[in-house]
């Protein structure tokens, strides 16, 4: 669910118009739904209530401090994959206990800085690190907590760069290596080994990659538990899927009906349990406003040249990923009522939607059935909350676009448009 809704034709985030959004801070500009993000926590949290998991963010899906300070006010902890993410969270007001801290490059300066906020845990993914983790922890004098990564050689069936938990992935350790890892480094006086962490994937649009990973999972906890380590936590990651077309991803209930039963009795016993989520809950709560810029037929194509492109949303062009893509100010005939890649409408041209860099991969949308589009006409592309503004660029020099959040029947700028002299802020001549 979201709330970006057309009303008379027009779109609107909650009880603001797109239209006067882009009117007042311009394009181009992502806009977020506090009530989205709130809901979209809070079902998740109900879902899987009966293992009480702490469940924290996925601060590189969407970092922006006052997104970050909601999650947190609702509760959440925060999964962090770098200093400066971990600073982030920090300044949201989250409490470093509260946060897990995974990445395969943790340099020693960002390992030291999370042992001084004395960071919940840390999610270990190589041998190496664990001893360069443990060196560090000795020679500042701080004890800290972690977990193994594990790859259970499951696929999830989602695209390769973000497939993550088969046995050649780059993260974490083979499942048949662990055993090994913990004999090597599970007695360690200042890092103590005590859990397992899980991330196959995402976006994970079936809960069968779950029941395999868990299953392989507790199997090993209970082969280590059996030579006398204490596993008190089991981390499962994230990759829940979110819906870039309609009805696309499971509930958050069907995803815990799935995984709770076979955690229920090890939760009595003491298992913590630990979620990753991080586009679930923001990627349909944030919306890319852009405006047409031109519009040209080339060949048998229809061109509509955005303000917005690849630097702004690179999951198209990166990816091959699908967003759909809408006018936000349409007859009462042409507001579509699912987001799929064809809908059958009076008047639809086949277009590309396309940005303004130098670059053929370029690209917002292509070969979509759309209205006519004409020059000033503004674009939604939904589900663009999660890994959008996070993976944008000065490519091409072009400033960081404006970052809204709308709240009721208001709205408020929380990331300013850069400038030209942003730009070129750090360098000298």
């Amino acid at each position: 669910m979201d709330d970006f809704r057309y009303l008379e034709g027009s779109l609107s985030c909650e009880g603001v118009s797109m239209r006067d959004i882009a009117k007042s801070v311009g394009t181009p500009c992502y806009v977020y739904s506090s009530e989205t993000f709130r809901q979209h926590f809070t079902r998740l949290r109900d879902a899987f209530a009966p293992i009480n998991p702490l469940i924290c963010f996925s601060v590189k899906c969407c970092s922006n401090l006052a997104i970050l300070r909601i999650l947190t006010e609702l509760g959440a902890g925060m999964d962090v994959v770098s200093g400066g993410e971990l600073f982030r969270a920090m300044k949201a007001g989250g409490d470093p206990k509260n946060f897990v801290y995974a990445g395969v490059g943790k340099s020693d300066a960002e390992i030291r800085y999370a042992l001084e906020q004395r960071i919940g845990l840390f999610n270990v993914e190589s041998e190496m690190e664990f001893e360069n983790l443990a060196r560090i922890a000795r020679e500042t004098g701080i004890q800290t907590g972690a977990a193994l990564r594990v790859n259970p050689d499951v696929d999830p069936k989602t695209h390769r760069y973000t497939s993550t938990g088969k046995r050649e992935s780059k993260f974490g350790v083979d499942l048949e290596r662990a055993a090994a890892f913990f004999h090597s480094y599970g007695r360690d006086p200042f890092v103590s080994l005590r859990g397992i962490h899980l991330h196959i994937g995402s976006p994970v649009y079936t809960t069968a990659p779950y029941l395999e990973s868990v299953t392989k999972a507790l199997a090993l906890m209970d082969e280590l538990t059996a030579e006398g380590f204490q596993i008190d936590t089991l981390d499962l990651g994230g990759g829940f899927g979110a819906d870039y077309e309609s009805d696309q991803s499971p509930l958050a209930e069907e995803y815990a009906n799935a995984i709770v039963p076979l955690l229920r009795d090890r939760v009595t016993k003491g298992l913590r349990i630990i979620l990753e989520p991080g586009r679930t809950i923001a990627a349909n709560a944030g919306v890319l406003l852009t405006k047409v810029e031109y519009v040209k037929k080339s060949g048998d194509r229809n061109f509509a040249i955005c303000d917005a492109g690849m630097h702004t949303l690179l999951r198209p062009s990166h990816y091959g990923a699908f967003h759909f893509v809408w006018p936000t100010d349409v007859p009462a005939a042409l507001v579509p009522h699912r987001r799929a890649r064809e809908l059958v409408l009076p008047g639809l041209e086949r277009t590309e939607v396309v940005g303004p860099l130098c670059e053929t991969g370029d690209f917002l949308a292509e070969d979509r059935m759309l209205p006519p589009l004409h020059r000033g006409d503004l674009l939604a592309v939904y589900t663009a909350g999660a890994y959008g503004m996070t993976m944008a660029s000065r490519y091409n020099s072009h400033p960081l676009p404006v970052e809204v959040l709308v709240e009721g029947d208001q709205f408020r700028v929380i990331r300013e448009r850069e400038t030209y002299d942003d730009l070129i802020h750090h360098e000298s001549a």
